[in-house]
């Protein structure tokens, strides 16, 4: 509580001049509603807020292990060798520099219209794969050298110096990367339900879509507290296991 307290006062005092603000300045409900009214909206479209906050961190739940199984395979794969790395290293970073909102009609196509969700979960993965492949990748290589050269004094084997040295070594990389895509991947899959223009999935990007078009700002705003709020829970949940993970070692 004494970390949060300075946060949570922070936060409600932008609460409370940004409610004083729409009140004084009797700015229109459409531009910019008062945090009142996003409460409001809050309350009232809490069970359909809820669904829909449970089918878009599905998706991004669905991406971050699709992500991390494929990233930390391939990195683990190529690290066992320096030809492999140059040559796959180039791609994955040219999957991460290229826009998803450039690759989701042909991800859209491939995964077929009546299955937008399948879509959204690849997109989502696309996006969280980089920090997960470079965080496993750089950490299996961060062994102590002293400890590689130890490690070819006795005669370990390659899967005896994976798991005794080079896992352990690389497990706050992994942790790190797992903490950067856990984000990424709830990104993604709001920017790829939305760039797929289909209400299939019922996120809350379509919540985000749904109201615009009709100029419900306050509850554009109550979908955007929810992405927040469970953007926020996610990074916690991995941090929470990246804490316990760090004193088991200690």
């Amino acid at each position: 509580m004494t970390r949060l307290l300075p946060s949570l006062i922070l936060t409600a005092l932008l609460l409370a001049a940004w409610e004083i603000a729409c009140r004084a300045l009797q700015l229109p409900v459409y531009l910019l509603p008062p945090p009142s009214d996003v409460a409001v909206s809050l309350i009232q479209r809490a069970p359909l807020l809820l669904s829909s906050a449970a089918a878009t961190f599905w998706m991004a739940f669905q991406a971050l292990v699709v992500a991390f199984v494929i990233g930390g395979g391939l990195a683990l794969a190529v690290s066992l060798n320096q030809t492999s790395e140059r040559a796959v290293r180039p791609l994955a970073v040219a999957l991460q520099v290229t826009p998803v909102v450039a690759i989701a009609p042909l991800v859209l196509i491939w995964a077929g219209l009546d299955h937008a969700d399948r879509a959204v979960v690849a997109l989502a993965a696309a996006v969280a794969f980089f920090p997960l492949f470079s965080g496993v990748l750089t950490g299996l290589k961060s062994a102590d050298p002293d400890l590689e050269r130890l490690f070819d004094l006795y005669g370990a084997s390659a899967l005896q110096r994976l798991i005794r040295l080079r896992l352990p070594a690389a497990l706050p990389f992994i942790l790190e990367g797992l903490r950067v895509a856990a984000g990424l991947s709830v990104i993604g899959a709001v920017v790829a339900e939305f760039v797929s223009g289909s209400g299939a999935t019922q996120g809350l990007a379509w919540r985000l879509l749904e109201a615009g078009n009709r100029l419900r700002t306050a509850d554009m705003l109550a979908a955007l507290a929810c992405l927040m709020i469970m953007g926020l829970a996610l990074n916690a949940a991995v941090g929470a296991v990246e804490g316990a993970v760090r004193r088991r070692l200690a």
